[in-house]
């Protein structure tokens, strides 16, 4: 799947705030070693190293367009190509922080536990998903998918897989951890500009169909999408779109 930063970082400032939101639960005061497992384009990474400046800072991604942007945006980090489902440190890091990444991953019952036996003792887990696979931004991808003249070639395409339940995540972690905090929030992102909604499904989940199209494709599926997508997401009279967001967080401890 190709990342561009331009357009993920579009609706930077609406991306940014849970993230911000998952570092400031954080329950740590001078971590030593911190991975941003999915950095993107390292602006989430750089108020890491901001909050904890003593500690080394690595981010991995799996992007080069997107770790291009992210070492020239913050030095003072390491950055790593990588696929993040293969992650493995050379020293156990303190916190494994990870915003709207993990949610491309299967396999979240071996993952998260894998995770937490990755951190050093007393170590922080922190992470947050996106739960939006019911949601018409995501739900009517699939439906357009199936239809048109690229539906053979997008037979097999999707994008990332629904998360779990809440509760399947307390019972998969709650034994591993010292402590565990979880919590879902519902942003109202309100969107300015021209086809919003869609401009922010590019950035992120519409990136494996438009990927797997020719070009001569892509701007036919994309307005079917737009017609498709619009109604759910009605402009307001002031131009503004809004933009329900759920989104998962877990905060886990491992004991010293």
């Amino acid at each position: 799947m190709q990342w561009d930063p331009a357009i993920y970082l579009h609706y930077a400032d609406e991306r940014l705030r849970p993230a911000l939101d998952l570092l400031a639960r954080v329950p740590l005061t001078a971590p030593s070693r911190v991975v941003d497992l999915g950095c993107g384009a390292g602006n989430v990474t750089a108020l890491i190293k901001r909050r904890f400046p003593a500690a080394a800072v690595t981010g991995v991604d799996g992007s080069a367009p997107m770790l291009a942007r992210a070492r020239a945006a913050s030095p003072d980090c390491t950055f790593t190509q990588g696929d993040i489902a293969a992650w493995a440190p050379d020293e156990a890091p303190d916190l494994i922080y990870s915003n709207a990444a993990l949610h491309w991953l299967d396999g979240h019952e071996a993952l998260f536990p894998l995770l937490l036996g990755r951190l050093a003792p007393g170590g922080v887990l922190a992470v947050q998903m996106p739960v939006m696979h019911e949601a018409p931004i995501r739900a009517l991808q699939h439906k357009v998918a199936a239809q048109g003249p690229w539906a053979a070639r997008l037979a097999g395409v999707g994008s990332a897989p629904p998360v779990q339940p809440p509760a399947a995540y307390w019972d998969l972690l709650r034994s591993h951890c010292a402590a565990l905090d979880m919590w879902e929030t519902i942003y109202l992102h309100a969107l300015v500009g021209e086809d919003a909604v869609v401009q922010w499904a590019m950035g992120s989940s519409l990136r494996p169909f438009l990927d797997a199209l020719p070009p001569d494709q892509r701007e036919d599926f994309l307005a079917a999408y737009r017609a498709a997508v619009n109604p759910a997401y009605p402009r307001r009279p002031d131009g503004t779109t809004l933009l329900p967001f759920r989104r998962l967080f877990l905060v886990a401890t491992v004991p010293h």
